[in-house]
């Protein structure tokens, strides 16, 4: 059954789920961003670890903005809708990731992402493949609107995700974790900067 051409009863049910599935990740995240202020002295505190949890925060919260556009999603079906929601449901597994029930077999966050890198990265890999699918579900107009960029941004995206689940080296990591987050927080500005 295919519902209704531009229905807005179905956007606004589409970002209702979104959004509750987006309130669990920033929630995961939160909650173990409080562990380090609850209990300061129990795990050391990564700059690795909590540099991707920053990262994956700003993330989260950008695909949310980003999502506004599906409103241009002329008709909505059940396979797309399923889609978004488990575009959404990637990020919720990257959030659990980062922040596991308990550390009783890793010698803290670092030594726990570093050895959970392969699950982060594959998911993480999987939302920009996702992105592409979701950003051509918006239109041609609207995917070819970012130009070069967007291609080049997915390539490189990916291509630093193979690395980062390949190598364990914690200086590849934060370089990749710094090139991710400074592209990132610059591409946000740029997209977003004159609207």
């Amino acid at each position: 059954m295919t519902l209704p051409d531009s229905s807005p009863d179905v956007y606004s049910h589409v970002k209702v789920v979104i959004s509750i599935i987006v309130g669990l990740c920033i929630t995961t995240l939160l909650k173990g961003f409080a562990v380090f202020v609850q209990h300061p002295k129990r795990e050391r505190v990564s700059l690795l670890h909590l540099g991707w949890a920053a990262s994956l925060l700003l993330w989260i919260i950008h695909f949310w903005w980003w999502e506004f556009r599906l409103a241009m999603v002329p008709r909505w079906t059940f396979e797309i809708y399923f889609f978004v929601i488990l575009y959404a449901i990637l990020f919720y597994f990257l959030s659990t990731l980062l922040f596991p029930s308990d550390l009783k077999d890793y010698a803290g966050y670092e030594n726990y992402f570093l050895s959970r890198r392969r699950w982060f990265f594959g998911f993480l890999a999987a939302t920009f493949v996702a992105d592409i699918v979701d950003t051509s579900l918006k239109g041609a107009t609207y995917l070819h609107s970012f130009g070069i960029e967007y291609p080049i941004r997915i390539a490189v995206s990916l291509m630093f995700c193979v690395v980062a689940m390949i190598t364990s080296n914690r200086r590849i990591q934060m370089a990749i974790l710094a090139v991710s987050f400074l592209y990132q927080v610059s591409f946000i500005i740029r997209l977003y900067g004159t609207e």
